[in-house]
């Protein structure tokens, strides 16, 4: 009986020491979980704004050596800079035309390919060619077909009649802005494309079937059914959208590096430009474009009322 009584002591211990053991791990909640992630965002988004911000307030030799503070010099000398206003200016119509571009193209191919066709799916597929490839690739391969004395462009159209001599597409601002915009675009569009698509196939079709009973015409029934149940997939659009597009470099440096001067730049290739002379105002230069990134987005979301249930 002691036996007993013992072996089922012994149980009572065990099971209050794996009961303590689970509780312990329950106090945690979800943190097991969600650690590696969260830690994974410390190590490569907010360790790297800190850095950069750290480094805005710092006086660095063009090989990387830190001489001592600099307190706000770096962000004085930065708004002193003639062409920062034009930058600046040309980012924000670069950034709204390209995304506003895109999005009416998406819609359009998005509704195309919603639709049943011939040859759909091989469509669908050749779309994501220019999203497979590299951008920085894609922007070179334009460049090149833009070449003032080798590109085909010249050459065709010369061939055409249409011009007398070769055009330098990409030393002019007036031309280079348009065809960046155009390659900016062209990549751009596979992935906005596939996520309007993906929200218009979540649209069930018996809604467009009780519009069509009642009456509803087909530019009443997009307006009032398509467009309000597509609003999460077009508002996902567009802030990836504003985010890549304002920060997109490798289009700019691989067709005209910014050039001739910061004529063709963006703040981000105007930033990339700064380091060669002074990595500090660089620095600055990154935490002035990360707040005007910031606040573009929320401007658009608080515009947009994301968060709102339509009626």
């Amino acid at each position: 009986m002691s036996t007993n009584a013992t072996s089922a002591g012994s149980r009572k211990a065990v099971k209050g020491r794996s009961s303590g053991r689970r509780s312990g791990l329950g106090r945690l909640g979800p943190l097991p979980w969600i650690g590696p992630a969260v830690l994974l965002i410390v190590l490569v988004v907010l360790w790297p704004v800190y850095e950069m911000v750290r480094t805005s307030f710092l006086k660095i030799s063009v090989s990387g050596f830190v001489r001592g503070s600099a307190g706000f010099d770096k962000y004085k000398q930065l708004f002193d800079e003639p062409g920062l206003g034009s930058v600046i200016t040309a980012t924000l119509i670069w950034t709204v035309g390209v995304v506003a571009l895109t999005m009416v193209l998406s819609l359009a191919l998005a509704q195309l390919f919603n639709q049943h066709f011939p040859g759909r799916r091989l469509t669908r597929w050749a779309l994501i060619a220019p999203w497979a490839a590299s951008v920085l690739m894609t922007a070179i391969g334009f460049k090149w077909m833009l070449d003032r004395t080798a590109g085909v462009l010249n050459t065709v159209m010369a061939d055409l009649g249409l011009i007398d001599r070769p055009e330098d597409w990409l030393g002019d601002p007036a031309t280079a802005w348009p065809w960046m915009m155009f390659v900016a675009v062209f990549v751009s569009l596979p992935f906005t494309t596939y996520t309007l698509l993906a929200g218009l196939q979540t649209v069930p079709g018996e809604v467009y079937e009780a519009a069509k009973v009642d009456g509803a015409g087909v530019w009443e029934t997009y307006r009032r059914i398509t467009m309000p149940l597509l609003r999460p997939a077009f508002l996902v659009g567009v802030v990836i959208n504003l985010i890549n597009v304002f920060n997109s470099f490798p289009v700019i440096w691989g067709m005209t590096r910014g050039g001739p001067d910061s004529d063709t730049a963006t703040t981000t290739v105007f930033m990339y430009q700064l380091k060669s002379s002074d990595i500090g105002e660089s620095a600055a230069m990154s935490v002035v474009n990360f707040a005007l990134v910031v606040v573009m987005v929320a401007a658009f979301l608080k515009v947009s009322r994301w968060n709102e249930e339509e009626a």
